[in-house]
């Protein structure tokens, strides 16, 4: 399935959207809302059987077709394959927004030619409030980037950006509502997470790299910190004692007592994936 190519534009000020979904008529109405000023939107869809394909259509959006593989080979697929209108691409899921700062901040940063992508921190949402403390903020996300020379990299139920590429942030931030679809939702959608996690944890290993806990980058600390959690016994007790308590997320008030809550059995279902993927391999 696929539609027309767009006609390419040397416009500098302007950027394009890709949207990755699967079954996102609920969410997906107000995230084309929130790019009303964008005049390149691509959705790329991995088979849905709802009205999708025909809400975004109907709201001016191409849309194409990729049997999903996992997210970096569905961004990567999206950078090399589809002839986007702008050079540079922001990276969104039907459950996410884009934001007014954001958006003039993309158009500003797309005359930049010294980087190949900006990483971009989300403000989650849990039922209408910012779990600011409890999600870690800011946790940034490699989101707007050149096409087609940006890479993705595969990293347990997500992606990151690939190790040659140049970085650099944006200010604003993009809004991401992780209870649309309830309780129910979230933790299925979790539990094929650790699945993912458990099985990268088990190919890659848990070795760690000790400097990068002491990297002056905030970023590389958090992802040496989260290799090293893994080592440790009562993990999903121990995360939700460091998002609630360590990290502050008793300030983000009942909505973040809840998300805390929800990330420890998160971590159950981790360590579970890994007993079994272990047992298996004995």
């Amino acid at each position: 399935m696929s539609e027309p190519a767009a006609t390419p534009t040397a416009n500098s000020q302007g950027y394009s959207v890709v949207i990755l979904t699967l079954n996102e008529e609920r969410d997906l109405p107000r995230c084309l809302a929130s790019l009303a000023g964008c005049n390149d939107i691509v959705v790329l869809d991995s088979g849905s059987t709802d009205r999708t394909a025909d809400v975004a259509r109907d709201a001016g959006a191409r849309v194409l077709l990729r049997r999903f593989d996992n997210f970096a080979g569905q961004r990567n697929h999206a950078q090399r394959e589809i002839s986007f209108r702008h050079p540079w691409v922001f990276h969104l899921d039907a459950d996410e927004q884009m934001t007014p700062a954001l958006d003039a901040e993309c158009r500003a940063a797309s005359a930049r030619t010294d980087v190949d992508g900006f990483f971009v921190a989300p403000r989650m949402m849990w039922e209408g409030s910012w779990i600011r403390r409890s999600t870690d903020f800011p946790a940034w996300q490699a989101r707007f980037v050149r096409a087609p020379e940006f890479e993705f990299v595969e990293v347990g139920h997500g992606q990151r950006e690939a190790p040659p590429m140049r970085m650099d942030r944006l200010h604003a931030s993009y809004l991401h509502d992780l209870s649309s679809g309830g309780d129910q939702e979230w933790l299925e959608r979790h539990r094929r997470y650790a699945r993912a996690e458990a099985r990268h944890l088990i190919e890659h290993g848990m070795a760690l790299d000790w400097p990068e806990l002491f990297s002056s980058d905030r970023l590389r600390r958090r992802r040496a910190l989260k290799r090293l959690s893994y080592r440790l016994p009562g993990r999903p007790f121990l995360r939700f004692v460091y998002q609630y308590f360590l990290r502050g997320g008793f300030l983000d008030g009942r909505a973040g007592l809840h998300y805390c809550q929800l990330l420890s059995r998160y971590e159950a279902f981790t360590r579970t994936e890994l007993k079994a993927l272990r047992a298996a391999a004995a």
